[in-house]
Parts: C-alpha cells; structure tokens; sequence
C-alpha cells in the first residue's frame, strides 16, 4: 500500500523490525543507553546544543507541554495562525489561560513578518510567539528564518510547532533562535506515533521558572532530572521508541543535508507531476511545502470519490482537506520513508482515477 497522507508515515523494513523487540527494564542500564543515544543524535538532528527530550505522547501533547513549561495563565501570546494546526495551536493556550492574539492569514497563504513585527509593535507586553512552520493543512510552509529574525528583535519566546518540518526541513533551531521546537515520531522521522520531540533553549528555561501554568506529565523539569540518569520520568512507549532509535540510525547514515535535499527534490517532483495532469496547487510554488502538497479540487472533481477509487483500486491512500477546506482540496504527503519512486506510482493511480471522479483537464 501507498500510504501518501501527512502522518503517519510508511515505515521501512528495518524499523518494523525493530519493534519487534522484547520489552525492558526503563529503568536499566540498557535503556540508558538507548535514550542517551537517541537523544544525542536529536541533538544534531534540530541542530541545537540546547535540552531535548522524548516525551510520551502525540505532537498535540508536545504543543501542550510547550506551552504549560513557560507561560502563565494572564501571560499574552501572539499566535500565527495561517491553517488548522495555528488554530490548534491557540486553542491550546487559551485553554490553559493565556490571553491569545490571533494573527490570522489566509488559508494557503504564509505567514508574512513585516505583519509579525507590527503586531509585536503594537503590544510591548507579549510574552511569547507560537508559530507553525509546516502547515500541513494547506500544504504551506512559513518562513520561520524571517519569522524568527523578527521576534528576536523584540526579544520575545519563540515556540515552534515543527511537527511535520523537523527531520525533512531545514530548521537550525539555535541558528534562528527558536526557544521550544516540538516535532514528533510520525512524520519525517520514520517511526510509528507515540513520541513527542521537543528543545528547549536557556532563555525557554529562564520562562520555564516562572511559569505558573499547571503541569504534571509534561513537566520539563521532571524530563530533564531523569534524562540525566537516562530515564524518563514516566513509563515511555517503548516499542515507539525502539523504532525512533532505529530510524535515527538511518537519518546518521544519510545526513541531515541529505535528508533535507532528498525531500526537495520529492517535493518539487510532486508539485511538477500535480500541475501535468492540470491540477493546480492550493499554495504559492513559493511557499509550497517539501512535506505535503495541498492540490486544489477543481470544478467537477468529488474529492470524496477520488480519495475512494485510489484507496480501492489502486492501493494509494492520500488525504482530503481539513476543516473548511474538505471537499476542496487534497493532500499528498512525501516525508520520512519516500523516495521519486513512490509519488510516480502515485501519480499513475492519480492519472488513472482523476477521470472517474469527475475531472476532466
């Protein structure tokens, strides 16, 4: 099967392996040396010498423990909301008590800085700076670079929701200043869900001893003290992570920089192929995503249909939109364990199954 939705991902045959694995003592030496590994080798991955920790839980759970480690309930938040998981994002922090400022921009469109920095100018008192660099519901991604660049000059947090980014985009997490960068297994890196990944930096640190938003589970604190005798405060997933590990093998024997071109050139072979059956994409080609493509459902296309007629006959599993945009668009995704080959047997069902669903070109 082709499965070409945003996460979760196909995993290769040496991660399926891996889980395989019998259980052991998370409290042992060998586990020690598995999570130390691990996250010596998340070190270079997120390109940080700042803390890193593996968390138990869904990318959402890492938002989450974001968010409670440095902020308090009062605390004024600038939220760039640009997609359904911007809007997530916010909600996460005004349930906790935040007072949230939503800087809303088109669906499809990226987040423009000149926009950020005039917010930020308006309000001295913001605290922090939630953003997502991948939206993977538009197939956008923001340019977190400029992003950063601005929030820097005014001295604010920078929390990063790089969950469907980290591990295919480029992102020099201390090069561009990012406090707290949260990512998770399920997307490029080739494991199954069930593992948060998030950096905090010194400054997220300083924030974090002041913060005043309940925490318990996600309390970094708590990641940190027993990392350092290479545990985990609580039970951790440990058939996720024991395929994280693995995968992590992988990414050393390819290189980051590999890995980041590999799926710039996937990307642009699928955005290439999209508009040769005479799609059209939901973004800008110049903000359009290495990780997912967002493909408009022109008039007469039933997305429905569609997404039915591959997944049927053709073994190919894609995405529809999300939220506003169902029935409006597609979604293919190419991260983690894809390669040219996959998105052309993609493309043959799309070509294949586009005229049964009711487009014409």
């Amino acid at each position: 099967m082709q499965l070409r939705i945003p996460g979760p991902t196909p995993l290769p045959n040496e991660i399926l392996k891996a889980m395989a694995k019998q259980m052991i003592d998370h409290r042992g030496p060998q586990f020690a040396e598995m999570i130390q590994r691990a996250t010596a080798i998340l070190k270079d991955m997120f390109q940080t010498k700042g803390d890193v920790f593996l968390l138990t839980g869904s990318g959402t759970g890492g938002m989450e423990a974001a968010i409670v480690n440095t902020l308090s309930p009062g605390d004024k938040v600038l939220v760039l909301a640009n997609g359904f998981f911007g809007e997530r994002f916010a909600d996460i922090a005004e349930s906790f008590g935040a007072e949230v400022l939503r800087l809303r921009f088109e669906w499809g469109r990226p987040v423009e800085p000149e926009a950020v920095r005039h917010a930020l100018s308006q309000d001295a008192g913001m605290k922090a700076v939630l953003v997502t660099h991948n939206e993977t519901s538009t197939g956008v991604t923001n340019d977190l670079a400029s992003i950063s660049a601005v929030v820097r000059e005014y001295e604010k947090l920078l929390i990063v929701d790089a969950i469907s980014s980290l591990g295919a985009i480029d992102l020099p997490t201390d090069a561009w200043g990012c406090d707290v960068v949260v990512t998770a297994s399920q997307k490029g890196w080739m494991a199954p869900p069930g593992l948060a990944m998030v950096s905090v930096s010194e400054r997220a640190w300083k924030a974090n001893a002041v913060a005043k938003m309940p925490r318990c589970y996600w309390d970094f604190a708590q990641a940190k003290k027993f990392l350092e005798k290479g545990q985990t405060p609580w039970t951790p997933a440990l058939t996720t992570l024991y395929a994280l590990a693995a995968a992590l093998e992988l990414f050393q024997q390819e290189g980051l920089a590999n890995i980041v071109v590999r799926h710039t050139r996937v990307g642009a072979k699928t955005r290439q192929e999209v508009k040769s059956l005479g799609l059209s994409l939901f973004p800008e080609d110049s903000c359009a995503s290495n990780t997912v493509t967002a493909v408009n459902a022109l008039e007469g296309l039933d997305v429905k249909k569609l997404l039915q007629i591959l997944r049927e006959e053709h073994n190919i599993v894609l995405a529809g939109g999300q939220e506003r945009l169902g029935g409006k668009i597609f979604r293919i995704g190419h991260l983690g364990y894809v390669t040219e080959t996959d998105i052309d047997v993609v493309m043959k069902g799309l070509k294949m199954a586009l005229p049964q669903a009711g487009f014409s070109g």
